[in-house]
């Protein structure tokens, strides 16, 4: 009977310790949740944007810039501020967000001065274009917000990169920046346009020089790409693949002879965000058409 006793003061003791320590988790998450609803956020970087959107604080987006076009249902929500180079402050403000997020390419130390100044907590993430870059990302907005939820979203990454298929000869391709035809830019070196062709398994056409540079018909000869690669926008501003085979040069490269044009969702192959891995397989299948 005195057995039965002390065991029965035992499990009464282990049930209490259990109810408490489960009072205390269902108190912590009723403390993040609340955090999370009360956060009113402004995003200025489409990346960025996706992340968050992720890790589930799309309903927490207030404002967002132009880049922010996926998922789709943001724009809806949250008011578009327009690109970054134009932001206004004063539109910003009037959100009155608690956060402000952005990399140290979309905002001034000025802007950041005047937002600080505004009691608004802003949060600069450096973004750098690639696997890892977008995998730290992810970690960086992720734990700003206290969210340790994140690495399913780096899963989902190396998932998607399994799927890539091996190209035994890299082909060349010609990324084109389009607003009309009378603003056409090519891709050099150290832009997300090489790091994701390179990525899918291409090289990309331009080797002399960074950044983007104005098109010309002797760059576009001298480079012969396979493919010309652009986004959708792009190639619907310029009248489509007839209007991309019009450009002077194109008609006389590899891609232009073999009507090779792809495009494909700009914020998809340029962004580097959660869906880079979605992107550089399905740039991978277009560049083995």
């Amino acid at each position: 009977m005195k057995k039965l006793f002390i065991t029965s003061a035992i499990l009464a003791i282990l049930v209490s310790c259990n109810n408490k320590e489960s009072d205390k988790q269902a108190v912590s998450e009723t403390k993040t949740e609340n955090a999370i609803s009360n956060e009113k956020i402004v995003s200025l970087n489409g990346a960025i944007t996706e992340t968050l959107a992720d890790l589930g604080y799309e309903n927490n987006l207030v404002g967002v810039d132009v880049t922010s076009t996926y998922p789709t249902s943001v724009k809806q929500k949250a008011k578009d501020l327009g690109h970054v180079r134009s932001l206004s402050i004063e539109s910003l403000l009037a959100l009155k967000p608690t956060k402000v997020f952005a990399t140290d390419k979309d905002i001034t130390p000025e802007q950041i001065s005047q937002l600080e100044n505004a009691g608004i907590s802003v949060e600069i993430i450096k973004q750098d274009y690639s696997i890892d870059g977008t995998k730290n990302l992810i970690k960086s907005v992720a734990t700003t917000l206290n969210n340790t939820n994140y690495e399913s979203l780096d899963n989902k990454i190396d998932s998607d990169l399994k799927n890539l298929k091996s190209i035994s000869t890299k082909p060349k391709v010609l990324f084109i920046y389009a607003r009309g035809a009378g603003n056409l830019m090519v891709a050099g070196k150290n832009t997300p346009m090489e790091k994701i062709i390179s990525i899918a398994g291409g090289e990309n056409a331009i080797t002399e020089f960074d950044d983007f540079k104005p098109l010309t018909p002797e760059a576009v000869v001298k480079s012969n790409p396979d493919y010309i690669l652009m986004f959708d926008s792009g190639l619907q501003s310029i009248g489509g693949v007839d209007g991309v085979l019009k450009i002077e040069g194109i008609a006389s490269t590899n891609a232009g002879k073999n009507k090779k044009i792809i495009a494909m969702d700009g914020q998809l192959v340029s962004g580097f965000g959660p869906r880079v891995g979605e992107a550089a397989i399905q740039l991978n299948e277009l560049l083995q058409k």
